[in-house]
């Protein structure tokens, strides 16, 4: 083992094997170095690979580990390790002792999907309702009361979970719970929640078992600690309870998963259950500059529940974290894209060295769009694109019938979401008499009398209903606006009834997101009748916007140079060049829930914590002063996170005001040499072109709009070359007036969002 790897401070966590011992890993300290190394320690000691149990949280984090112990003491020793996921080795415990716990040796493990399918199947012999007990809901409640081993007589007999369930309306969860049990035995199966359960009855309920793997196992090493939940913790306390040769490494200021049933209690109790426990600390960050790591220790001394330590940084000093403050969402989106592209051209650092980081997945939108508009290559880590989520597509194909019922498979999408009786077998019926009659499903969906499709009265009201209701949107499709249009057909088609039923984390991002669409269509239009005068703007003109960005999703080239857009939960792990942090603003980073809870605020304030780490060189943190939520353009304040900063490690490059700002920070703070201002402004105009020419009309100028030097404004006079100030679109300088009177329009250059053109009578601007 090649000690010279290794610091004082982890060479003396690798070395020490004679008790329990929490190594509290910071943030790009080395953790799996030590872990990796103790483990070579251990096995250069005499002891014997079988005899070494170490638990990971991925197949990715054992089999990295595996193959860096293989380089120190060889493949085939490497391959006797008790090593992997929690489940892998688990389940590898129960198919040897499979009948102490009444199975056989070859039961099945079901997947998501099969758990799911299940309990859809037992509701359905319950006769309850799908709609109010949704299957992926209530086995939320079923996962997490087995990841507290909780049984089901228990839960029915626990006032707080039955009090729960009857606030959330599926007061019969447990029984549905008790009824699962029984189908998962009686099918020979386990699903991922009952391989930690029955470990634990295991051993629980057979001490000969467990003494058998207590003496079996001379050392028990787990990483991740932070991240364990209450069964996980508990089947290592017995497993180790008296040899007491433990070593658990982790980092209690990154623990960010309790929706998943994580406890920092764990980690931060861990020493208490262990008497006598060394702690050791792994301090020094190898990965970012000390300007980052100082800031970041900065944030989290602001928790009370930790385990304090100081990591430190022997990088150089760094660039300071910077803060830009913006008049929108909209403006921080295309601000953040000019960023990127100085640093791809002129910095030369590579796409996929950047990484956008955000709070919700609802973020992505605006990103996204901003980015194609500057062909600017990213892909969806860990999710899907905004436009390719099933609530997204399912409510466009809604708009997509609207505006043209022959719409196939916008039709073969929606006919029957909501549910409304219409099965599969009619569908294919339909498609079968359009495709014999030459004519689109449209056409026999409006007249199945007229062909020979079998399909009963029953289906057919049922379907007429379902023409009606789209019969009555096309109505509308020429008189109303596309963002009062947009909202009527997901309220009367039945989407939001069904997207907001559930309270779950995954309903909850469903109901976001199509949130955001519904905000996103009412922004639409609003910038259109500001820029073009129209007073109504209607779905064509959002579908034909739209098919443009759902094409680019469709037809992805899979190049590997590309920003990272990720959420700050999926970037633990992960760390690149540049680090974006977006939309560091009150109730939403941190959340909402955060104001009155101090538990979820440690917790929002750990993941910041996760977010600024994950930066090697530099960081910047946006926040807007302006996002649209609820149809409508909200007022936000600055995140309180902003403040616990020391200022000494940041840098506030611009703030929205009607204070007059210094001009390096008039392009997002891109550079400060005259030549190469000229230079990137050129680039930037170049490259907003096509979004420009999405919004600017063609048609030559007529006699009424004939250049003018300057116009009467209810702000106002306004000149060529005032400075104005937008509520969506930032500063900019006006660069020509034409027109009089209602007409009057104005072509203005704004600082991130390139050059619009205003109609006067519409816009939302103070001159500066």
């Amino acid at each position: 083992m090649n000690q010279d790897e290794l610091n004082p401070a982890q060479q003396a966590a690798v070395e020490y094997c004679d008790g329990p011992s929490l190594v509290i890993a910071g943030a790009g300290s080395g953790k799996t170095r030590v872990l990796t190394h103790k483990i070579a320690h251990l096995l250069s000691l005499g002891m014997e690979p079988w005899k070494i149990l170490a638990l990971t949280f991925t197949n990715k984090a054992a089999e990295e580990m595996k193959s860096r112990i293989a380089l120190q003491v060889g493949a085939e020793q490497a391959k006797r390790l008790w090593m992997g996921t929690f489940h892998s080795i688990f389940a590898r415990i129960l198919r040897t002792e499979h009948d102490a716990i009444g199975f056989s040796a070859n039961y099945t493990i079901y997947d998501a999907a099969d758990s799911k399918s299940l309990v859809k199947s037992i509701i359905h012999d319950m006769q309850l309702d799908d709609k109010v007990y949704k299957p992926s809901a209530v086995l939320g409640h079923i996962s997490g009361a087995k990841n507290r081993l909780i049984l089901p007589a228990q839960y029915m007999n626990d006032a707080q979970l039955v009090k729960a369930d009857q606030a959330s309306k599926i007061p019969q969860t447990g029984e549905i719970y008790k009824r699962y049990w029984t189908r998962c035995r009686q099918a020979d199966a386990l699903d991922f929640d009952d391989i930690l359960m029955y470990t634990y009855l295991l051993f629980e309920q057979h001490p000969e078992i467990l003494a058998k793997y207590e003496e079996h196992f001379d050392f028990v090493l787990v990483d991740e600690y932070q991240d364990t939940n209450y069964a996980q913790h508990a089947i290592v306390w017995q497993l180790t309870q008296h040899k007491q040769r433990v070593c658990v490494v982790g980092d209690d200021a990154q623990s960010i998963y309790s929706f998943r049933g994580a406890n920092i209690d764990n980690i931060l109790t861990f020493q208490q259950l262990y008497k006598g426990a060394k702690l050791f600390k792994l301090e020094r960050n190898y990965r970012s500059t000390q300007n980052i790591v100082n800031a970041a220790n900065s944030v989290i001394k602001h928790n009370r529940g930790q385990i304090f330590k100081e990591v430190y940084s022997e990088k150089v000093q760094g660039d300071p974290i910077h803060v830009y403050g913006f008049y929108s969402d909209l403006e921080e989106a295309a601000g953040v894209a000019k960023k990127l592209l100085n640093l791809n051209r002129y910095d030369h650092v590579p796409w996929n060295d950047i990484a956008i980081l955000y709070r919700t997945n609802v973020q992505s939108r605006t990103f996204e769009e901003a980015f194609r508009k500057q062909n600017i290559p990213y892909r969806i880590f860990g999710g899907l694109s905004f436009y390719q989520r099933k609530e997204i597509k399912d409510m466009i194909a809604y708009f997509r019938l609207a505006v043209n019922p022959n719409d196939e498979e916008a039709i073969k999408r929606v006919i029957n979401y909501p549910a409304r009786g219409i099965g599969q077998t009619t569908i294919d019926r339909i498609r079968k008499a359009a495709t014999e009659n030459d004519v689109s499903l449209w056409q026999v969906l409006t007249y199945p009398g007229n062909y020979n499709t079998g399909i009963n009265r029953g289906t057919e009201a049922k379907i007429y209903s379902f023409v009606q209701l789209i019969e009555s949107f096309r109505a509308d499709i020429a008189t109303q606006d596309a963002a009062t249009l947009g909202k009527r057909i997901a309220q009367e088609s039945g989407v939001v009834n069904d997207v907001f039923r559930g309270r779950e984390p995954e309903d909850i991002s469903r109901q976001e997101n199509l949130q955001e669409l519904l905000d996103g269509l009412q922004q639409f239009v609003d910038e259109r009748v500001e820029e073009e005068g129209n007073e109504r703007v209607y779905m064509t003109h959002y579908l034909q916007e739209v098919s443009l960005i759902s094409d680019l999703d469709e037809s992805d080239d899979d190049q590997t140079d590309k920003v990272s857009l990720m959420t700050i939960h999926s970037a633990k792990g992960l760390e690149f060049r540049v680090v974006f942090i977006v939309g560091m603003e009150e109730n939403l980073f941190p959340n909402q829930m955060a104001a009155t809870s101090p538990r979820e605020m440690e917790e929002e304030r750990r993941l910041f914590y996760v977010a600024l780490t994950r930066a090697e060189e530099q960081c910047y943190l946006t926040h807007a002063q302006n996002r649209y939520r609820y149809g409508k353009s909200e007022f936000c304040t600055p995140s309180s996170f902003l403040k616990e900063i020391a200022p000494q490690y940041v840098k506030q490059e611009n703030t929205v005001s009607s204070a007059p700002r210094p001009r390096s920070f008039m392009r997002f703070g891109l550079d400060d040499e005259p030549s190469s201002t000229s230079r990137l402004d050129s680039s930037f105009r170049k490259f907003d072109s096509s979004a420009q020419m999405r919004f600017q009309t063609s048609r030559p100028a007529t006699a009424q709009e004939q250049s003018v030097e300057q116009t009467q404004t209810t702000a106002g006079t306004l000149s060529v070359g005032s400075q104005i100030e937008h509520s969506r679109f930032g500063r900019g300088k006006v660069v020509a007036l034409s027109g009089n009177g209602i007409d009057a329009k104005a072509t203005v250059r704004f600082e991130n969002v390139g050059t619009k053109q205003l109609l006067l009578r519409f816009a939302k601007f103070t001159i500066l």
